[in-house]
């Protein structure tokens, strides 16, 4: 039972999160706040993980959530629901491209998806980042935000300073 509740709530996250892996964000809180298979601590955790991990972050959170979930098994449930509606309908408008391509009404619904998929990445990383805020961590932000606007070197340099000064913190339990 429990693999056929992790497909249906994955397939509806794969089926309504338009926007990229992000934009599964709210509906991977609201399987924490109603199913209790994982906690946000342990959502936030994942989020860390997949966005440093290859692959699509949505793809990576499913997966990592489901192993939580029902190990193994539900790692493979999860992950092949939430890739499969977009799979189905890639397959459909594939077969159906010069249609869609000119129609007004798609054009609308595409362009009213846009700031609604914003909309909701900004409300999931405020949730965030009140739900994380610490000292410690607000002077990591304002360092790191001055330094990328002082020094311009590539993203990854500041990711991996955030993820350094963050093994160092754990470690020292300055987090907490």
């Amino acid at each position: 039972m429990i693999y056929l509740k992790l497909f249906l709530e994955f397939f509806h996250i794969g089926l309504f999160s338009f926007g990229g892996g992000y934009a599964t964000l709210p509906f991977l809180y609201h399987i924490a706040d109603v199913q209790k298979w994982y906690t946000t601590k342990q959502l936030a955790d994942m989020i860390a993980i997949s966005s440093i991990t290859p692959g699509p972050i949505g793809v990576n959170v499913a997966t990592f959530a489901g192993y939580v979930t029902s190990g193994l098994a539900g790692a493979v449930v999860a992950t092949t629901s939430v890739v499969l509606p977009s799979f189905i309908l890639i397959i459909i408008i594939s077969k159906l491209l010069e249609q869609f391509k000119h129609n007004k009404y798609v054009q609308s619904i595409i362009y009213v998806l846009k700031p609604t998929g914003c909309g909701l990445l900004a409300a999931v990383g405020i949730d965030m980042f009140i739900n994380s805020i610490n000292l410690f961590g607000m002077l990591l932000l304002i360092a790191l935000f001055w330094a990328s606007l002082t020094q311009k070197r590539d993203p990854l340099f500041y990711l991996a300073v955030a993820a350094l000064v963050g093994l160092v913190a754990g470690f020292f339990n300055l987090t907490a």
